[in-house]
């Protein structure tokens, strides 16, 4: 089999050949990459001028390709193609409609099938094919997305993203702001070699993230003084006072902030799956900084890791070829009237044609007395857990010790706050924050992924509303930080109040609230009152449901219900729940 694929969502006119006798291992592949890159002469990438280049550069690219197929066929008479595959997006749309008119033009000259590929889920199959993963989670860091997905009932589900600008995108608007040509990626990482470390902001929101802050905050540093040959952190006065940060400091800073936020919503979406692969996808991706990150992250807890080659990792009609082979194979292909671009199109949106249910593979040990959370160790006694917030290996050890520390602080206030407003949580019965170790009750059997159900759904939109409604969010309520009693109840030794389900009983005269369904883990929980914070709190429990249920639609909006039926401010939340699920979709 020999596909042509086209390449051009953005800056790279790029066409390959792909040649396998199977599709189940690399090894035999054979893979040809024609790229011609557009190089713009000042700032970032201008769509106008990448059309243009796309324009001129393709037709070539294109030719040069099928020349090569030619060259690997076995005789004068055999067609140098059996498919053509292209990106139909997500991209900048007039990039996208000259590569998919080239295609068709490819396939109707040769008559053979067309496959319209997402590029998202593209960096994705070139990890797992070549890498051999059965059902990895997959990062992909480009220019202009940044999400964690991660494959169920014949989908791959977006279990993480950002909710501003892509990873690449954040660091390019920082060069930019300096003075530096695109892209400014791989300077940044040259810069980053001189530097000391300079705290950003660190904003994680269970599994998406946020660049926005950190870009105006190394903006302000840069701009308060300092130059990229100051790798002191600027001119220092007598006293040792300095004037301001070096462009060096914060490229350190912008790599250990940007790339350790990607790294921990990585191991959350391990913990979260169950999974223990890992592949890595997007330009970004080519950073040594972040793979050597992510490697360590593995390795702590036990997981495989696979980086594909530099010319698989950044923008390559390789990976489109190959992905295209798998649909060609799977009869997923497209009618010439049917091959329309979508500059918008995402990854969860894709029926995964290729592969089968059967593939999904979940390590997860059952019953456990010592479990590896996303960033903790929790050992599980008879009556009570020992959570610890052991040291990432991965983040920079000033960065790594505020977060162990602040967390281990909030995780005890705000669930204390919680029980203190009706809501079911473990007490805690000691806590060390400079060991970042806590001590709590044991509740519950299973987590809420290994329980779900709609009354068990539905208590936790309740449990949301009320927490929203005292003032503070959970910041991380994903089914694997929901514990649920197996029927039953569990009695609270110290009010002797007795949970269960999300019912009401009436014990004599006296009101008895009974609940099942416990919330843990507050860590990345904080104080606000903006209905925007706790419509991300509904936010991340829709992402984890995608990625851990098979009715996750219906059990969203189980505890969408609930949720309007106990909060004094739904409409609110809900108003802003929606634009935050626009504002993920590459707007």
């Amino acid at each position: 089999m020999r596909v042509l694929g086209i390449e051009g969502t953005a800056w790279a006119a790029s066409a390959a050949v792909f040649e396998t006798d199977t599709l189940g291992t690399a090894s035999d592949d054979h893979v040809f990459i024609e790229t011609d890159a557009y190089q713009p002469a000042s700032g970032g990438i201008h769509p106008r001028e990448a059309a243009e280049h796309m324009g001129e550069k393709i037709p070539q690219v294109v030719e040069t390709a099928i020349e090569h197929a030619r060259a690997r066929a076995a005789t004068d008479g055999e067609p140098p193609i059996d498919a053509v595959a292209f990106s139909r997006g997500p991209g900048l749309g007039p990039c996208l409609r000259i590569v998919a008119t080239a295609a068709r033009a490819v396939a109707q000259r040769f008559e053979v099938p067309l496959a319209g590929v997402n590029h998202m889920v593209a960096h994705l199959e070139v990890g797992r094919h070549r890498s051999g993963f059965a059902s990895p989670v997959c990062l992909n860091a480009s220019g202009a997305n940044a999400h964690v997905l991660g494959y169920r009932n014949g989908r791959y589900r977006v279990l993480g993203e950002t909710m501003d600008t892509g990873a690449g995108n954040a660091i390019d608007k920082f060069t930019r702001h300096i003075g530096w040509q695109h892209p400014g990626g791989p300077k940044v990482e040259q810069h980053a070699m001189s530097g000391e470390y300079h705290p950003l902001p660190y904003v994680v929101k269970g599994m998406d993230f946020s660049f926005s802050g950190i870009m105006s905050a190394a903006k302000q540093a840069v701009d308060e003084g300092g130059s990229a040959s100051d790798a002191s952190g600027g001119q220092s006065d007598e006293y040792g006072e300095s004037d301001g940060v070096s462009v060096d400091d914060v490229c350190r800073g912008l790599e250990e902030t940007i790339f350790g936020m990607l790294t921990e919503v990585s191991e959350r979406a391990l913990s979260l799956t169950g999974a223990d692969e890992l592949v890595l996808g997007g330009g970004v991706g080519q950073n040594q900084r972040l793979q050597r990150m992510l490697e360590a992250m593995c390795e702590q807890r036990g997981a495989q890791f696979y980086v594909p080659e530099n010319r698989f990792l950044r923008d390559n009609a390789g990976m489109i070829a190959m992905l295209g082979a798998k649909m060609y194979a799977a009869g997923d292909t497209l009618a010439i009237e049917e091959s329309a671009i979508d500059s918008n199109f995402r990854p969860d949106q894709v029926d995964v044609t290729w592969r089968g249910d059967d593939e999904r593979v979940d390590r997860r040990a059952r019953n456990e007395s010592e479990v590896q959370g996303a960033e903790a160790t929790v050992t599980i006694e008879a009556d009570r857990v020992v959570k610890k917030r052991n040291p990432r290996s991965y983040r920079h050890p000033k960065l790594d010790e505020r977060l162990r520390t602040e967390r281990t602080r909030s995780e005890v206030r705000l669930t204390s706050e919680a029980r203190r407003h009706g809501v079911p949580t473990p007490l805690v019965l000691d806590v060390d924050p400079s060991e970042a170790r806590i001590v709590f009750q044991r509740v519950g059997e299973t987590d809420l992924r290994e329980s779900l159900r709609v009354e068990t759904v539905a208590a936790v939109g309740d449990h949301l509303a009320r927490i929203h409604d005292a003032g503070f969010v959970h910041g991380d309520p994903t089914t694997r930080n929901v514990r649920v009693a197996p029927g039953g109840t569990t009695r609270n030794e110290r009010d002797g109040r007795t949970w269960s389900g999300g019912a009401r009983t009436e014990a004599g005269s006296e009101a008895t609230r009974e609940q099942r369904v416990f919330l843990i883990d507050f860590g990345l929980g904080y104080y606000t009152v903006e209905p925007e914070d706790h419509a991300m709190d509904l936010h991340v429990l829709a992402q984890s449901l995608a990625g851990t249920a098979d009715d996750p639609g219906k059990l969203f909006e189980t505890a969408c219900e609930s949720y309007r039926a106990q909060s004094d401010h739904a409409d609110a939340v809900f108003g802003s729940l929606a634009d935050i699920e626009v504002r993920g979709r590459y707007q």
